[in-house]
């Protein structure tokens, strides 16, 4: 689908329901909707939906998406795993960046792809306060709406104008950055956490040896 095409469906379903737009964008957001929320935004620049509109719906989606797996993860954690092996993967990554990064980590974690689907389920599992959770999950939730309906809004008319359909596919090449930049911030960081452990495991091994030596 190409980005005019697009932004044409958006203005018949604005035509043919109105507002109930707006709700349909608040269960996208529920789940993901990056790509959406950026067809939105320039949809709004068009003026087919009010931006600040859009904003509040794609903020408040996201963020009660994440509560509910959160709390689905304090709540049945362990018992969704032993049906859902397949996770195992995937919540494990979660919880190895929640215990690197923790706060920046949860306020960040919806802009790296890979572990974002499991995130929220797997802080839950891990006792994070619900609290904080909620608190720090409603702060990247405004920014993650923000950033994507705004460049959507900013650079939506640019997009049309110069690329036409191939719009569609730039958009997924920006997509395409956040989760390469996010790769590289997660090896760089996981190589340098297995020379840390390697070189203390060395200076355990040469504790030990000394004592030996010494007995």
């Amino acid at each position: 689908m190409g980005f005019l095409e697009f932004s044409n469906d958006i203005q018949r379903l604005v035509a043919d329901y109105g507002t109930l737009v707006y709700a349909l964008m608040f269960l996208w957001t529920f789940f993901e909707g990056e790509t959406f929320v950026i067809f939105a935004g320039a949809a709004a620049q068009q003026g087919t939906l009010h931006f600040w509109s859009l904003l509040l719906v794609a903020w408040f989606g996201s963020f009660s998406g994440d509560q509910m797996w959160f709390w689905l993860g304090r709540r049945y954690g362990t018992r969704i795993l032993e049906k859902r092996p397949k996770w195992r993967g995937g919540v494990d990554g979660a919880l190895e960046m929640l215990k690197r990064y923790d706060t920046w980590f949860i306020l960040s974690f919806r802009f790296i792809y890979g572990v974002r689907n499991f995130a929220s389920f797997a802080m839950g599992m891990a006792r994070v306060h619900p609290l904080r959770f909620a608190v720090l999950n409603f702060v990247a939730a405004f920014v993650w709406a923000l950033s994507f309906a705004g460049f959507g809004y900013m650079f939506g008319h640019a997009l049309e104008a110069a690329m036409g359909d191939i719009a569609h596919n730039f958009l997924y090449i920006m997509l395409g950055v956040f989760a390469v930049s996010s790769t590289i911030v997660y090896l760089v960081h996981r190589r340098q956490a297995k020379k840390s452990a390697a070189r203390a495991a060395a200076a355990a091994a040469e504790t030990a040896k000394d004592k030996l030596a010494a007995d």
